[in-house]
């Protein structure tokens, strides 16, 4: 019974840090949401999945190139929920992964820029090499002809010289 009320007390606290981890990395007075806390889970278990190719590179696996491609083939079909995927660029804003767009990936996307003028890729890269956070942007839904609200997390995986993302349309 007290190993069981020990197990229930761990996970809370634990959920409670998460909760406050997330509130410290957001800019301003922003609510986080069970959305936020989810995409940001997502890309910080989607960058462990590269850390441990990346280790296993390290150890003489594979070569570094082999480590990126084959963290790219995984990223590009990772997916969670009902339409969650992920997304990966260069710190330079070439795209590495973009739900398997073979007519966005290898393409500079540093100056593309959303209907409001925001240019989304410079956000992601700002925000990935301090450490992660929240992007705000216009972006069009596939099936979609027009651009909606789209709020996503990015982080960066040094290693590779990439910055990880995952987002919601609001």
């Amino acid at each position: 019974m007290q190993k069981a009320l020990m197990t229930v007390l761990v996970s809370f606290l634990s959920a409670v840090v998460l909760c406050l981890s997330a509130f410290a990395q957001t800019q301003g007075p922003v609510n986080i949401t069970a959305q936020d806390l989810l995409i940001k889970s997502e890309v910080e278990t989607a960058v462990s999945m590269l850390a441990a190719i990346h280790a296993r590179q390290q150890k003489g696996e594979m070569t570094l190139e082999k480590a990126k491609q084959l963290g790219a083939g995984l990223l590009r079909e990772l997916r969670y929920g009902v339409d969650g995927y992920f997304w990966a660029d260069t710190k330079e804003g070439v795209n590495v992964v973009l739900y398997g767009r073979k007519d966005t990936e290898g393409r500079n996307r540093i100056k593309d820029k959303d209907a409001k003028g925001v240019f989304y890729v410079k956000e992601f890269l700002a925000k990935g090499k301090a450490g992660g956070g929240y992007v705000e942007y216009l972006f069009t839904k596939e099936g979609q002809a027009t651009p909606i609200p789209k709020r996503s997390y990015v982080l960066a995986f040094e290693p590779f010289g990439w910055v990880v993302g995952s987002g919601y349309y609001r």
